[in-house]
């Protein structure tokens, strides 16, 4: 082996010459790696160190993020809730305009109630056996107060008011008002044995109720 500071020559002794550079070069590589290590070590603990603790204006943008965010929260759900309560209303409002619509002539219909009230009492009044070529005028005057009372009713029905008389069905205390209970033989009790005075209703809705007789049991 040559002394410690004598110049190898490559050509006299190559193996031993490629074996010296080959320590040096992996020496150097494992500096420099242990360098490199070290320095991403110190760069990751100074990032850490900067995340961990956070600046004066980064707290203060954070702070204002949070508050941000729950305002936008309440609005939304301000908004919703506003939302909701306009539906309700024009739902409300719909209702409340179909309504006026159906009902808004409830008290002229009443009114047109006892007109055809007297039409009928007129009709009811002439006696039957009147009605004979021998007299004429009457005759005439009786079917001209039916086709009124006809007529009347046509007009009723297309405005969507029809006519209750409920003899012989079940007594509704929606429909019908009972004016007095007697036990009447061969009828069910609990129906209607008598109508003293029809009632109406108006799109589904009682307008007046029909004053009826309703059998009792025995």
């Amino acid at each position: 082996m040559a002394a410690r500071g004598v110049r190898l020559v490559p050509s006299r002794y190559p193996l031993l010459y490629a074996a010296l550079r080959t320590s040096r070069f992996l020496c150097t590589a494992t500096q420099q790696k242990s360098t490199g290590q070290n320095l991403e070590e110190d760069q990751g603990q100074s990032q850490n160190e900067q995340k961990t603790e956070p600046t004066p204006a980064e707290k203060t943008l954070i702070e204002d993020k949070v508050k941000l965010e729950e305002q936008l929260k309440d609005m939304t759900d301000k908004y919703k809730r506003a939302l909701a309560d306009t539906e309700n209303l024009r739902q409300r409002s719909q209702k409340l305009v179909e309504e006026a619509k159906l009902y808004g002539i409830q008290g002229f219909c009443k009114d047109l109630l006892e007109v055809a009230d007297v039409l009928g009492k007129a009709t009811e009044s002439v006696p039957k056996e009147e009605l004979r070529d021998e007299n004429p005028h009457l005759k005439s005057l009786y079917e001209g107060l039916v086709m009124t009372e006809v007529q009347i009713q046509k007009v009723f029905k297309k405005h969507g008011l029809l006519k209750l008389n409920p003899v012989g069905a079940k007594f509704d205390p929606y429909e019908h008002e009972a004016l007095f209970h007697a036990p009447v033989e061969g009828k069910e009790p609990g129906t209607i044995a008598l109508v003293s005075k029809v009632g109406y209703k108006l799109h589904g809705r009682t307008l007046r109720p029909a004053l009826v007789g309703v059998v009792k049991g025995s």
